[in-house]
């Protein structure tokens, strides 16, 4: 059985690569593509790198258009943008994996403090946050599932081990991240053309950024009390990539190898978490266009800290390919399905 899908936002970096994904993935049909901007184009003029794979053309949101052809709908929107159509989605008994931030913080109050008045509340306690390392088994038979932001997954999947088996002072976290420039979106932005950030990089968002509250939400249930970072994202003159780098204090005196082994042990039965061997660290390239997150460990003796790194491409574990991810679990496929992809190098 083929399952159909729509993607809602298809003119975004997010959307292209879903499409991208999904092309070729064997038991998912993409049956309607939506796009404000290009309304009456079809999609592959849109992306000429789709040419010759898709022949929809881009359509209005329109949630019982959709619901008629689609079982379940990838919502590729900005924030608040989603919300004014994800619970229509839903009550027209669709599934739904929504990639903005509206229903990833579960305390509205949270919510509106880092982005703006939430218009329908009722379903955040109901989204599952969709991590799949992490929630696999509530995602699995979720109806609505938020998809993580790039940098709290890059973070998440960073610090889980430490965390979860009580390795680490927690208020002692520092974590340092830098991305690609598409992680700012497809829209034209002074800031993200060319000139600005060719030969350049800086440090932006410093104690502001919306994914801090997303980060201490999840670090804050691993833990089972609340956690407060400090978080710094960068911006790289790269296309794509994030690379994290998470700093804390130890609990105890352990060896980089001991701390690489327990990272092997948590993450064994993850297809997509690969853990870097004793003294080599990961480098954005390896997961380029993968689903891959690396992750590398260094025990510092001489602070008691330990420092790890994480790398994701930004628009695949970090976006759309994280969120196919959710759907094979939401569906009963295997996991990896159409995501079985060799990262891109160089």
């Amino acid at each position: 059985m083929v399952l159909k899908v729509a993607v809602v936002g298809a003119s975004g970096y997010t959307g292209v690569e879903l499409l991208r994904l999904l092309y070729s993935h064997p038991l998912v049909e993409v049956t309607f593509v939506t796009s404000r901007q290009y309304v009456g184009t079809p999609i592959a003029e849109v992306f000429p790198s789709l040419g010759g794979c898709f022949s929809l053309v881009c359509k209005p949101i329109d949630p019982e258009m959709i619901a008629a052809v689609a079982d379940v709908a990838f919502v590729a929107l900005p924030h608040k943008n989603a919300m004014q159509v994800v619970p229509e989605l839903l009550d027209k008994g669709m599934k739904v994996i929504d990639l903005s931030a509206d229903y990833r913080l579960h305390d509205q109050m949270v919510y509106e403090q880092w982005y703006q008045k939430h218009t329908s509340p009722g379903l955040l306690e109901e989204a599952v946050y969709g991590l799949p390392e992490l929630f696999r088994k509530d995602i699995s038979s979720a109806r609505l599932v938020a998809n993580p932001g790039c940098y709290p997954t890059s973070a998440a999947l960073a610090l889980a081990p430490l965390i979860v088996n009580g390795l680490i002072d927690l208020n002692s976290i520092i974590i340092d991240s830098k991305s690609g420039a598409s992680g700012a979106g497809r829209g034209a932005k002074t800031e993200s053309l060319y000139c600005e950030v060719n030969e350049g990089f800086k440090a932006y968002g410093i104690a502001a950024h919306r994914h801090t509250p997303e980060i201490e939400q999840t670090l804050s249930g691993l833990a089972g009390q609340d956690v407060k970072i400090s978080f710094t994202p960068h911006l790289l003159p790269l296309n794509r990539g994030i690379l994290t780098t998470a700093y804390a204090s130890l609990d105890r005196k352990l060896l980089t190898a001991e701390l690489r082994d327990i990272f092997l042990h948590y993450y064994a039965d993850e297809k997509f978490v690969r853990i870097c061997a004793v003294d080599v660290t990961p480098n954005i390239q390896q997961v380029r266009g993968s689903n891959f997150c690396d992750i590398g460990v260094v025990a510092d003796q001489r602070t008691g800290r330990v420092i790890v790194v994480s790398v994701i491409d930004n628009l695949v574990k970090g976006a759309a390919g994280q969120a196919v991810q959710n759907l094979n679990l939401m569906a009963g496929f295997s996991e990896s399905t159409g995501l079985d992809t060799v990262a891109i190098y160089p």
